[in-house]
């Protein structure tokens, strides 16, 4: 069953420099109990995108469609995002310290979200958190509810903001980033708790992230996003075993293996990501693509290539591929 349904969204800035278009026509959606892999580079437009989603961009001019449960979010009533948002559709941070208010005990910060959306009392909220604490995994919880966000480590509040995001039992987790500054063994246990949780609540998942290693471990799907825009949309199993798009390649290809000779260096992009204040004609990926370097087409400059069904539920945005369908 699918939960979200995002069709042609966009996302434009007006800024001193001029107007940026930070999302750019994507579209995705997410089923009950399933994992969507967001990737791409600093820049890519994921974190623009699942705020978007939240309802929590001001001063943007979004357009296209974000549909939850079959009910549209692109200008509908605040009142009516702000009270599914939290409830039925949470987000975890990429920063958890910054994420978390300093002042507060993080029993009263998820104890808050709770008495919001159900009215409950003090007493209930402040259960729940306590409760909510335990389900991830922080020992002692009744007492460390009681402690500040300095208090906790960065592992802990990771899990402390998977709580607050848990606390009201949503059916859609947005998670930006969960794994940004954690070491290897702490990166593993916040992955794995939120594929357990997933697994026991059947909650959809969007997982943004520039890390393919989590991708690889945690996506059923995966959208990968270069200069705003979608460029390549598979499984995880064909992404990874498959790749179309050149960027696709490029970033799979920029990863460390056990089998390369020994002194080999990485691989590596050339260049940067664009500017989305003046990105380049047509194929934003064009000015870094090998591919483009060594078989110029005008295709490649004369428009942006639209995401293409390129083999059974493998869509790519690159002229250079050939279409099925």
């Amino acid at each position: 069953m699918t939960l979200l349904e995002v069709r042609d969204l966009a996302v434009e800035f007006n800024t001193a420099e001029g107007l940026v278009q930070a999302v750019k026509g994507v579209d995705f959606s997410v089923g009950r109990g399933r994992t969507l892999g967001l990737v791409g580079e600093s820049g890519s437009g994921k974190s623009v995108t699942s705020l978007a989603v939240m309802g929590l961009h001001r001063g943007a001019r979004v357009t296209g469609s974000v549909k939850f449960e079959g009910t549209e979010l692109i200008g509908a009533p605040d009142e009516d995002v702000r009270k599914l948002r939290g409830r039925r559709i949470a987000m975890i941070f990429q920063d958890a310290l910054t994420a978390l208010h300093p002042y507060f005990t993080i029993g009263d910060q998820i104890a808050e979200a709770h008495r919001e959306h159900f009215g409950s009392s003090y007493r209930e909220s402040w259960a729940r958190a306590v409760e909510a604490l335990g389900e991830v995994g922080i020992p002692e919880p009744a007492r460390r509810a009681g402690e500040h966000p300095h208090q906790f480590s960065g592992g802990m509040r990771q899990r402390a903001m998977i709580a607050l995001a848990l606390s009201c039992e949503p059916e859609l987790i947005i998670a930006d980033e969960p794994t940004t500054a954690l070491d290897v063994t702490v990166q593993a246990q916040v992955l794995d708790l939120l594929m357990k949780l997933k697994d026991e609540r059947g909650l959809g998942i969007i997982m943004i992230t520039h890390d393919l290693g989590v991708i690889a471990r945690v996506a059923d799907e995966v959208l990968v996003m270069y200069g705003g825009a979608a460029v390549e949309q598979a499984s995880a199993d064909t992404l990874f075993s498959a790749p179309r798009h050149p960027y696709t390649r490029g970033l799979l290809d920029s990863l460390p293996r056990l089998d390369a000779p020994e002194g080999e260096a990485l691989r590596a992009i050339p260049g940067s990501p664009p500017s989305l204040l003046s990105p380049p004609a047509g194929c934003a990926f064009h000015p870094r693509c090998a591919v483009y370097a060594a078989d110029p087409q005008d295709a490649c400059v004369a428009a942006r290539p639209p995401l293409r069904l390129i083999d059974a539920a493998h869509r790519s945005a690159c002229v250079h591929q050939e279409v099925t369908a």
